[in-house]
């Protein structure tokens, strides 16, 4: 058992809220609606995934890098804090690009 795939996330992660903190782009700017945005996204994944596993699409293979901890069958936790870091990513990245284009947009 390793968690060197986790503690990526994780730091990746935390490199991406240090991001967001130095720039203000997503929780330090709106904290209530990206909480609730990024809730929202983590949901609709695992349920994305949840119909995936369901129907045989996805399935958990052993990697001697993942922790090998199941949140539910064919779900390990990897896949939750991927999640996590996927929809944190997008939010990033569209606030980002929405504050370039005011920028830009400035005389």
């Amino acid at each position: 058992m390793s968690g060197v795939y986790a503690v990526c996330l994780l730091v990746s992660t935390a490199c991406m809220a240090l991001l967001d903190i130095r720039f203000a782009l997503v929780f330090r700017r709106r904290p209530v609606a990206s909480a609730v945005a990024l809730i929202v996204g983590v949901v609709f994944f695992a349920a994305w995934d949840a119909v995936g596993i369901g129907l045989g699409v996805f399935r958990h293979l052993d990697s001697r890098w993942a922790t090998g901890i199941l949140l539910a069958p064919e779900f390990p936790i990897e896949e939750l804090l991927f999640l996590v870091f996927l929809t944190y990513l997008t939010l990033i990245l569209v606030s980002g690009w929405q504050r370039l284009r005011e920028r830009k947009d400035r005389p």
